[in-house]
């Protein structure tokens, strides 16, 4: 009893969030805070590695120390223009906290000039974007202690920036880091992050391998993969998105499969794949993907929203409750799951966003409410499309229509 009522004082009094040190204050103007990051291309980023030169590697480190700050920047900015009661919030501050000293550190760090420099930033950098792997659900957490400030469209646009533009600092710091990496052990098959020649049938079958096992684990029994269409088929792509686009959507499958078909004999996951047209008519070129299960489709009701980050109804229930429902109450896709206000015998979204670790999301297959609007931000990123069709009773079909990055030149990051 005491407990409880000493967790509810704390909960009154809530420190507001530090302002900017004089020092970020002047680096944020500096890189233009206030206006949106330079517009770069997808050629640019790759074109230090075409060739890669101990040269074009410094350069690549020039180009990250210069643009990734510009992006945190925007960032900081952002989380600081939220509503000062959201702002408040220990997970809202603790994020801006996180992205003021990441936007410092690489404000003034100083360009490598020798390899053995670059070999340092390098591994300083990876460190850096591994730290802000659990960013999304942990703002998450925060807007749904904070969703009855904030429409669910501010929270949903709010979100989408974020993950955009972490999209983005990761490719940059990515690319940097896996061209750091390359230039002692090249990759004939690569340019950084992208692979000239990545095989979706490779990538299914390690993503579905993956899945089976989280299945299998968690529900003690899983459905089989089928491939069919171009199985050989490559095309130049980024495969750390498509293995996290792939993995989201088969947890969906599997999931909703198991549920629907309880007692009886799992029918498989049908996985076409479509290469691209050997002589395209326009100046871009596609790999297409279908994923089709038997998982029994998505209610009306639910439809208009499964793209949604569905805060409609946070932060309203009860007390936070380890069930939630349930590890797959929140997930719409290819299931029939309701989605609650948090109350007993309802599935609560936020529940499995936050209530689970802050999990970033791929290590479990339980539905976090947002992998599919992030795996259709992830598509769209370089001029792609992610679409759902729904057969209510029966099953889903997802396509996955994807641009082939060596074309993409005028792809912006």
């Amino acid at each position: 009893m005491y407990s409880r009522a000493l967790k509810q004082s704390v909960r009154c009094y809530r420190r507001a969030p530090a302002p900017s040190s004089a020092e970020i204050t002047q680096l944020l103007e500096r890189y233009n805070a206030g206006s949106p990051p330079r517009p770069l291309n997808l050629s640019q980023l790759l074109s230090y590695g075409r060739p890669l030169t101990a040269e074009s590697l410094l350069n690549s480190a020039t180009f990250a120390l210069s643009e990734i700050p510009r992006r945190l920047a925007v960032r900081v900015r952002s989380l600081e223009a939220l509503p000062f009661i959201v702002g408040t919030n220990p997970f809202i501050s603790n994020t801006l906290n996180a992205y003021r000293e990441s936007f410092q550190f690489l404000a003034t760090y100083k360009p490598p000039q020798t390899l053995e420099e670059n070999a340092v930033f390098a591994e300083e950098l990876a460190s850096l974007v591994e730290s802000h792997a659990n960013d999304i659900p942990t703002m998450a957490k925060g807007f749904q202690e904070s969703s009855r400030y904030l429409s669910p469209t501010q929270i949903s646009d709010f979100l989408d920036g974020a993950i955009r533009n972490r999209i983005s600092v990761r490719l940059i710091g990515e690319q940097h880091i896996a061209l750091s990496h390359a230039l002692n052990t090249p990759e004939a098959n690569g340019v950084g992050i992208v692979d000239k020649t990545c095989s979706p049938s490779t990538m299914i079958n390690m993503c579905g391998s993956f899945v089976k096992e989280l299945c299998q684990a968690t529900l003690g029994s899983s459905p089989m993969i089928v491939v069919n269409g171009d199985v050989d088929a490559t095309f130049p792509y980024v495969p750390v998105h498509l293995e996290y686009i792939l993995t989201e959507i088969l947890k969906n499958s599997f999931r909703a499969t198991v549920e629907h078909h309880t007692g009886k004999k799992l029918p498989p996951i049908i996985i076409t794949i479509s290469p691209p047209p050997s002589s395209p008519r326009s100046a871009s070129t596609f790999l297409s993907i279908r994923v089709r299960d038997q998982g029994g489709g998505i209610s009306p009701s639910n439809m208009m929203r499964i793209f949604s980050y569905a805060f409609t109804t946070a932060g309203r229930g009860a007390e936070e409750d380890d069930s939630g429902g349930g590890p797959y109450a929140a997930q719409y896709v290819g299931g029939s799951a309701a989605i609650g206000d948090g109350g007993s015998g309802q599935g609560n979204l936020f529940g499995e966003i936050t209530g689970k670790g802050l999990q970033t999301g791929i290590g479990t297959l339980s539905g976090l409410g947002y992998g599919l609007p992030m795996s259709k931000l992830y598509a769209k990123y370089f001029g792609g499309t992610l679409e759902l069709k729904s057969l209510e009773g029966w099953g889903s079909d997802v396509y996955i229509k994807l641009r082939c990055l060596g074309e993409a030149v005028d792809s912006a990051i």
